[in-house]
């Protein structure tokens, strides 16, 4: 990946660069950065190949500006078959968003069958042409494949996307991070109708059953609801050989910041 970083590193600290912006005002951070980097630091912290990061949930609470962010983390829980990992994201010292991940020991599958959703047939994302010929789909934010639907569109919709940079320089993305960073497109795939996207969302919970392979996340909106300016959004996560689990946020009314 030659794009420019989301964070560099200053000892502690890590400081965003102008790819971090987010949509919502200029001057801030973008969600998923927030989420990506708070997964991410659990695991570097807190994971372990015996692991699966099986829930990750992340309350954000206040939009962050561009100044460097600190990540701390607590133990929870720390037991044979399960983990439980606080974390806290903090901007020029000002606590700005809050993760806590639970993580399950791999063990031997059970036998017998339980009924699961139909599989999802989809072209893979190499037999997908981009849908921009400038070759920076969503602002630079990811690399997309639309399969059904788009923004703008109301309706069922499917898409790929993959990572374009790295979270944090000079650290490779793991599958954890690059799903976590991921899950936050939730809340525009599953919130955006015919008048653009009007919701801002305040929270984003990832469940896994496993981690992605490859370079791929699939998304298909599966539920949206909004009441007196409250939404909550849902997608199903796939990657190239079949279902991962569930990205879901709640959201709230916004106007953007120009």
């Amino acid at each position: 990946m030659s794009n420019m970083p989301f964070y560099t590193v200053d000892g502690d600290r890590f400081v965003p660069t102008d790819a971090a912006r987010g949509p919502w005002d200029p001057k801030s951070l973008h969600g998923r950065v927030i989420v990506g980097l708070l997964g991410a630091e659990i695991e570097r912290l807190h994971g372990g190949a015996e692991f699966v990061p099986a829930r990750l949930t992340v309350d954000m609470y206040r939009l962050p500006d561009l100044s460097p962010a600190e990540v701390t983390t607590r133990v929870v829980r720390e037991g044979y078959r399960i983990k439980v990992i606080d974390a806290e994201f903090f901007s020029a010292g000002v606590s700005a968003g809050r993760a806590t991940c639970q993580l399950l020991r791999r063990t031997e599958q059970p036998e017998g069958q339980v009924w699961r959703p139909t599989v999802w047939e989809v072209p893979r994302p190499e037999e997908i042409a981009p849908p921009e010929p400038n070759g920076r789909p969503m602002g630079g934010m990811w690399a997309t494949r639309r399969i059904v639907g788009d923004f703008g569109s109301v309706g069922q919709k499917r898409t790929w996307i993959s990572e374009v940079r790295e979270l944090v320089e000079g650290r490779p993305l793991t599958p954890f991070v690059r799903v976590a960073g991921a899950a936050d497109f939730a809340s525009p795939f599953a919130n955006a109708g015919d008048q653009g996207l009007k919701y801002i969302n305040s929270d984003v919970t990832l469940y896994l059953h496993r981690e992605p392979v490859g370079d791929w996340i699939g998304f298909e909106v599966v539920n949206h609801g909004a009441t007196a300016g409250v939404a909550i959004g849902e997608c199903f996560l796939y990657d190239v050989e079949g279902p991962i689990g569930s990205a879901a946020c709640c959201a709230l009314a916004q106007r953007r910041r120009m």
